[in-house]
Order: structure tokens, then sequence, then C-alpha cells
């Protein structure tokens, strides 16, 4: 785990407005999209942005994380200048957002060799299982002006 922050320092990165939470994900994978637009609905502060890994930002995010952008396992949430990824982000996501997407905090319960394991099953077979679907064509424009570029 990287200090809070550490990306600041990184050359690599662009300078980004940080203040608010940042989800960094597929933007062509359906389920990506589906899972902005369940951001878009359950984050009850409505601050939580949404970058996706193909953009300079996304791809410079990832790489300061270890992860590689073309890897279907790249899914990363920002938050107070820490990194959560895969399952654990998504717990974050609905741990913040409150409400019944809290739920998705159960994430944690489950051991993490099987949670990493399950995570990368469902990752790489992403585009087989649910398709491809353009984040930005699909976004109403509410959604639309969470997304970074």
């Amino acid at each position: 785990m990287r200090a809070a922050y550490s990306y600041r320092n990184d050359p690599a990165v662009p300078e980004f407005d940080d203040a608010a939470p940042v989800a960094f994900m597929d933007g062509d994978c359906a389920l990506c999209s589906f899972g902005a637009r369940m951001i878009d609905r359950i984050d009850r502060r409505g601050d939580i942005r949404i970058c996706p890994v193909a953009t300079p930002l996304g791809q410079a995010i990832l790489m300061h994380y270890g992860l590689r952008p073309d890897d279907p396992e790249s899914w990363l949430f920002l938050e107070g200048g820490r990194a959560w990824r895969d399952f654990d982000a998504m717990a974050r996501v609905g741990l913040r957002s409150g409400g019944w997407a809290r739920g998705l905090g159960l994430l944690l319960l489950i051991p993490r060799p099987l949670r990493d394991w399950l995570y990368a099953r469902i990752a790489r077979n992403r585009y087989r299982m649910f398709g491809r679907a353009d984040l930005c064509a699909l976004a109403s424009p509410r959604l639309r002006a969470r997304l970074m570029r």
C-alpha cells in the first residue's frame, strides 16, 4: 500500500482535482458501464467522479499503483489520497455511498484469496460474459457530468 496522495509526487501522473473521490474503470466494458450508472444512482453525496482507464490520467494512476491499464483487472477507487482496487474498491464505494449500497461492504467478508480469485475470473471474462458498451455513449447527462477525460 502506498502512502496517501503518493501520486502527487509522481511526475508521470497528470495533475488533477483530487478533492472528491474518483472511480477508475474500463470505459468499454458493459459491466463497468453498469457500475458507473450504479455509482450515479447510489452516490448520495453526488461527488464520486468516474475516469475511464483509457484516458492519460487513468493510465498514469493505474501504473502508479502497479496496475496495467490494458489489464482487465484494473478497477481502482481513489478517495482521500488512498486507493482501493477490485472488490475492495466496489465495497468502499458502497460503504461511503450509504443506504442499501452499504451491502456491497459484504464483499469484504469473503476471504481475500477467494475474493481476488473471483474478481480475476469475472474481470478476465467480462467482455465474453457481458459484452462491450461505450461508457460515454450510454451516459445520461448527470452521469456525463461525473466523467473525467
